[in-house]
């Protein structure tokens, strides 16, 4: 679910490169939160909930992307 260390990398997001916006999780900032769209668990880290994100499958539908 996490790695076993922080990163010392400026970059801290789950898929760097990738579509994704949220955060990586780590063991200080831990996928636990629900996300306010849909309610389903652990989608979510501390540092995602203070950007105001929500899950990527809500974020994709909201854009149209439809996957």
């Amino acid at each position: 679910m996490y790695d076993d260390f922080e990163y010392d990398s400026d970059c801290d997001f789950q898929d760097p490169g990738g579509k994704s916006a949220l955060r990586r999780a780590t063991k200080s900032n831990p996928r636990n939160l629900p996300c306010p769209s849909c309610g389903e668990p652990n989608l979510l880290t501390p540092a995602d909930r203070a950007l105001g994100y929500q899950c990527n499958a809500c974020a994709n539908r909201d854009e149209g992307l439809g996957y």
